[in-house]
Order: structure tokens, then C-alpha cells, then sequence
């Protein structure tokens, strides 16, 4: 009698699926999670504060209390963030990870992709390869990380760091563009919860590896 083979598989099966995000991935993934979303609560309170844009955010998203509260809790997760991203991008360079996974980026795949996932037709099957849609949010929202850590730096040294200030234009342009860069970052935080609800084996996979 023949027996399905799923019901030979050993209690201890699903370690040897392929492993999808080595440790250091996840460790960084998870610190860079907690730390971006301190830094955006943190952010928009200083926002309300000194607003950059002709708006305020609810209360409800920010974090702080307060301009001096808000601005301990935003310097204190960009340490966080700057140590935990710099290993989190230098592993993906040095290991050849971000060009195994985010290259090429190819505008019609991504438009193939989007349309595929609108109806609900795109594939999931492997994790292990992003499809064209992931790549460049991904690497998006990386390039966005590194601008907001730039401006960042721009508009909390001025004056010591002049020539990085005078990059961005001046300081008012510098503190527009890292708002708007932490918009970028905060509207990815949002399809990719989404995708990760929508597809909870991805989820799976960023906290077990596989």
C-alpha cells in the first residue's frame, strides 16, 4: 500500500527547505523594522512641531510628546538604524546578495508584474526569487533609506557639515527631502505589511529563514 509522501516526511521536515534569509538578514531586518518606525513617529512629531509641509499629522502617528521628546526618541533610533543598516547593506554588497536578488530591474517586468498582481495572478511559489515588483520596491526603498539618512545628517549638522547641507541645495530643501523620503519609506512599509499578509509564508520565512 502506497503511503503519500507528505506523510513520510519527518516532524523536523521544514528545516530542509533551502534557506531563503540567512540570520544576519533577518537580525537586521527586524532592528531596521522597529527603528525606521520610531524614527517616522518621531519624525512627524517634529514635523507638527516645525512643519515642512503646510499640514499636520494626527497625533495618533506620532511619536515624542513633544519637539524635545520626539527628538530624543528620533536621534536615539538613528543610531539604531545607521549601525543596523550599515551591516544590513555592506552584508548585501560584500555577499552579492542585493545583485542576486534586486538585479535587473526592468521597468516592463515591474509593469507586467504590477498588472499580474492587480488580478491577483501573480506567483508566490519561490520566495527565494523576487519577482519585479519586490525588486524595485526594494531597492527603492533602499536608495530612499540612505537619502533620508543623508538629509538626515544634512539638516542636524549644518553647519559642520556644510558641503553634504549645500548638496541638497540649502537646509530648507535638505529638511523637504527627507521628509519626503520618509514618505517614500512609509508608503513601502505599507504594500509591503500588505504583501506580507497576502502572502504569510514571506512572513514565515523573514522570522524562521525558510
Amino acid at each position: 500500500m502506497s503511503v503519500p509522501s507528505a506523510a513520510l516526511l519527518p516532524p523536523h521536515a521544514s528545516a530542509r527547505r533551502p534557506l531563503i534569509h540567512p540570520l544576519i538578514v533577518r537580525l537586521t531586518h527586524w532592528i531596521n523594522a522597529g527603528a525606521i518606525i520610531v524614527m517616522i513617529m518621531s519624525g512627524l512629531e517634529i514635523h507638527n512641531a516645525y512643519p515642512t509641509l503646510p499640514f499636520k499629522a494626527p497625533l495618533m502617528l506620532t511619536l515624542g510628546g513633544w519637539l524635545g521628546g520626539a527628538t530624543q526618541w528620533h536621534f536615539a533610533a538613528m543610531w539604531v538604524l545607521m549601525i543596523s543598516g550599515f551591516i544590513y547593506v555592506t552584508y548585501g554588497f560584500v555577499s552579492g546578495r542585493f545583485k542576486r536578488k534586486l538585479l535587473p530591474i526592468s521597468p516592463r517586468e515591474a509593469a507586467a508584474d504590477i498588472k499580474a498582481a492587480l488580478s491577483g495572478r501573480l506567483s508566490h511559489d519561490d520566495l527565494s526569487i523576487y519577482n519585479a515588483v519586490q525588486r524595485l520596491l526594494y531597492s527603492g526603498v533602499i536608495f530612499a533609506g540612505i537619502v533620508a539618512v543623508l538629509t538626515g545628517l544634512a539638516i542636524w549638522k549644518p553647519v559642520q557639515l556644510q558641503t553634504l547641507t549645500l548638496f541638497f541645495g540649502d537646509f530648507g530643501q535638505a529638511r523637504i527631502i527627507h521628509f519626503l523620503a520618509m514618505c517614500a519609506i512609509f508608503l513601502f512599509l505599507i504594500l509591503h505589511v500588505a504583501m506580507a499578509l497576502a502572502v504569510p509564508k514571506s512572513l514565515r520565512a523573514m522570522i524562521r529563514g525558510r
